[in-house]
């Protein structure tokens, strides 16, 4: 297991409701789920993950970015009470920043992303509307690594959702949301119990039961 010690230590990053968070709260619940969430850490002191955090008696914290002159300032400050809270593996869920390489390096391989397409397909803002632009019949979503080039780090796991006839935006994102919510509790799964290896730009999975 990541860290090494018992179950897997989470630290989740959330900007807005944390439904991605909720999903992992609900499978954290479970006794035979390898990990547990140590800390969640939001920049927004609104964020509505914050309550179901609190609401599930997970300590929170705020680090709002607003408040720090520099971006350096502000990760210091995130990157102390992700330590603090001895997290093990840093799991993003709607955290709207983009955090810089060396913040990134410090949690290099312990740091994962969801991602509402099939990557590297439809990267960075608006997803969902980059595919119904681009016509593609099926997209979905990705758990992956985080590395410097956004959305570019290896990849966990993927599903595949279909685009209908008629889809908005928001239709295809409520339909993808749903399948985030599976798959980012098994990517983390995978990775706590040591099932993945990163070798270059690869993740391989052990994916036997």
């Amino acid at each position: 297991m990541v860290g090494g010690r018992g179950k897997c230590r989470l630290g989740v990053l959330v900007s807005g409701r944390g439904s991605n968070l909720q999903a992992l709260i609900d499978a954290c619940a479970d006794p035979g789920f390898p990990a547990t969430i140590a800390a969640v850490v939001s920049n927004r002191p609104d964020a509505g993950g914050l309550a179901r955090a609190q609401a599930a008696g997970i300590a929170t914290s705020v680090v709002d970015h607003k408040l720090y002159a520099t971006r350096e300032a502000f990760e210091a400050h995130l990157h102390a009470a992700l330590e603090e809270a001895g997290v093990d593996l840093l799991c993003a869920a709607g955290f709207m920043r983009v955090l810089t390489a060396s913040f990134i390096a410090r949690w290099e391989g312990r740091f994962l992303n969801v991602h509402p397409s099939l990557l590297p397909s439809f990267p960075g803002l608006h997803p969902q509307q980059q595919a119904l632009d681009a016509g593609v019949k099926v997209s979905g979503c990705t758990v992956h690594f985080v590395t410097a080039e956004v959305d570019a780090g290896p990849i966990v796991a993927q599903v595949a959702v279909p685009v209908l006839e008629g889809d908005t935006a928001d239709t295809l994102a409520a339909r993808i949301l749903n399948s985030e919510h599976r798959l980012y509790p098994r990517a983390v799964r995978l990775v706590a119990e040591g099932r993945v290896r990163i070798e270059g730009a690869r993740a391989h999975v052990d994916e036997r039961p």
